[in-house]
């Protein structure tokens, strides 16, 4: 899978870099998420949790390239949406 990511403007770099989050995390969840759902407009946001541990949400939208995406954001998932992610997954398990 070819990732591109969203370079903040003042860096230059990653906008991840901004949340903590690494281009290896993110191709792990991409690679193997548990959640995948539409966002606004054509985004795409998938849930997912790293080999280390941490949860992410990644916001991306496909690519016109085939096995491409475009990642906008992604972030560590805390709180109520990390509990209710793991509610979530503890039902799917149920099925």
């Amino acid at each position: 899978m070819n990732i591109r990511f969203y370079s903040d403007p003042e860096t230059g770099l990653p906008h991840i870099y901004n949340h903590g989050v690494t281009e290896h995390e993110v191709e792990e969840v991409l690679l193997n998420p548990g959640e995948k759902r539409s966002g606004d407009r054509r985004s795409k946001v998938v849930i997912g949790q790293t080999q280390s541990g941490r949860y992410l949400r990644i916001v991306y939208v496909e690519d016109r390239r085939p096995n491409s995406v475009f990642v906008v954001t992604a972030y560590e998932l805390s709180g109520k949406p990390l509990t209710a992610y793991r509610r979530r997954q503890r039902r799917k398990g149920r099925r």
